[in-house]
């Protein structure tokens, strides 16, 4: 079942209590603004298709998505379809893709994450998001897995060129065509260990998440090392994580991608014993703020509140597939 809602007219003709009436009536909203726990995958959905409708409307721009709410042994319910199959850049979320391809290596033993890449001067990008610009000590060395770290974590700007070294742009295009995701590519240049991140679609990208917390993807071990980083504490906070508490954010695994008036977001949520059951595929451009990085940005904030919503309304539910467990988090003061 597909619920395809028309977020244009949400403010207009009820597209709130149409999604309701396609799946039977969402519940009500809770006094703290998250609607009240479903307790039937369809009822999930359609508060996700609400909230989707509403707060898209209200950010303006132009959106594509695709979430899906498990649904037991059955295939997954499609709660948005919007444009789905749009092939558009992706921006940082296809740093996801290019971690796939280098940890493919990984398991096929041609790489190992504990070997050394050099950072040079050279390849350092400026001024960009990240952190190995700002340490001013080249040239250095750092680890496969912590250019991986910082890729994912921080969305380092620099590490895209790291895993580069690695994995050049038509090996990793290959190794993700081979995998099933022809539309999510990078874009090769000149220099062949060096690329754009590309294109994706949020129905591949939707997929690949799937993919790989259904296992099918990468080895266990990488697949743990993948989505330990996504679900970090110093991941991505500002968009749909924005708003939950560390408890909570611990159960989101995403990763957000951002250029020019783009802002994206893709990701997995977990139940409270690491069952995927809920992925999600939300990009978005043209609204106001281009120049606006940061949680204020429109589409940002509509993702926030769309991240409350997409949390409260599967807190009942069971997800489904092999479990993947959030790492202990243990602050510490130094020492």
């Amino acid at each position: 079942m597909t619920i395809r809602v028309n977020r244009r007219a949400a403010l207009g003709i009820g597209t709130v209590a149409t999604a309701g009436t396609v799946l039977g009536a969402a519940a009500p909203a809770s006094a703290a603004g998250r609607p009240r726990v479903a307790t039937t995958p369809a009822q999930a959905a359609a508060q996700v298709a609400a909230s989707y409708a509403r707060q898209t409307a209200r950010a303006g721009g132009n959106w594509q998505a695709y979430v899906s709410v498990a649904d037991g042994a059955a295939a997954p319910l499609v709660a948005v379809a919007d444009e789905a199959d749009r092939r558009i850049e992706a921006y940082s979320v296809n740093k996801i893709a290019v971690a796939v391809a280098v940890l493919d290596k990984v398991d096929r033993g041609l790489l190992t994450l504990a070997q050394r890449v050099d950072v040079t001067a050279s390849i350092v990008i400026p001024g960009g998001d990240g952190i190995f610009s700002l340490d001013g000590a080249y040239p250095s060395s750092v680890t496969l897995g912590h250019a991986l770290a910082a890729l994912l974590t921080v969305s380092d700007d620099t590490a895209v060129r790291l895993c580069g070294l690695v994995c050049p742009a038509a090996e990793l295009n290959q190794i993700l065509v081979a995998k099933g995701f022809p539309n999510t590519q990078v874009q090769p240049v000149a220099n062949p260990n060096r690329f754009y991140l590309g294109t994706s679609t949020p129905r591949e990208t939707h997929d690949l998440l799937r993919a790989l917390v259904g296992g099918t993807l990468l080895s266990a071990s990488s697949t743990a090392f993948l989505l330990g980083l996504l679900r970090s504490p110093i991941a991505f906070t500002d968009g749909v994580r924005r708003e939950m508490s560390s408890a909570e954010r611990a159960r989101v695994a995403t990763k957000a991608g951002w250029f020019d008036t783009a802002r994206h977001e893709a990701g997995i949520v977990f139940d409270a014993v690491g069952a995927p059951v809920l992925t999600y595929a939300l990009f978005a451009d043209g609204q106001a703020g281009a120049d606006d990085f940061g949680a204020t940005h429109p589409a940002v904030q509509a993702r926030a509140r769309m991240g409350c919503v997409f949390l409260a309304a599967v807190a009942g539910l069971a997800g489904a597939g092999p479990t993947h467990r959030a790492a202990a988090w243990r602050p510490s003061n130094g020492g």
